[in-house]
C-alpha cells in the first residue's frame, strides 16, 4: 500500500509500507529533492499510518538517528522512538581496524 504526492499529474513524492511481520507494517518514505522543505513527506507519511491503522495494523517507522531529516519527519508525522538499535564491536575488531 502507498500514498502519493502529485504536482501536474507528476509523482513528486511517495510513502508506502511494507509487511514486516502479521500485525506491524513499515513506513518509508521518499520526495523529490525539487520538492523537498514543503511538507510533503509528513502529509503523505501521516496519511499513511492513518491508513494502516484503519486496516488494524500497528505503523512504524526506522531511520538512523544520523539521518536527522528523516528522523524529524517521524517526529512531525507523530511517531515517537520506541527503540534503539546498537551493533557492538569487540575490542580486537577495533585494533584491526585501526591496523
Amino acid at each position: 500500500m502507498a500514498v502519493g504526492a502529485y504536482k501536474d499529474n507528476k509523482l513528486i513524492g511517495l510513502a508506502g509500507c511494507s509487511a514486516d511481520c502479521d500485525t506491524m507494517w513499515q513506513i518509508g518514505v521518499d520526495v523529490l529533492p525539487e520538492e523537498r522543505k514543503q511538507g510533503i513527506a509528513t502529509a503523505i507519511t501521516s496519511k499513511l499510518a492513518i491508513e494502516i491503522l484503519n486496516r488494524n495494523k500497528v505503523p512504524f517507522y526506522c531511520c538512523a538517528w544520523s539521518n536527522v531529516k528523516s528522523a524529524r519527519n517521524a517526529i512531525k508525522s507523530g511517531f515517537r522512538p520506541a527503540w534503539v538499535e546498537m551493533t557492538i564491536k569487540t575490542k580486537d575488531f577495533i585494533e584491526k581496524l585501526n591496523k
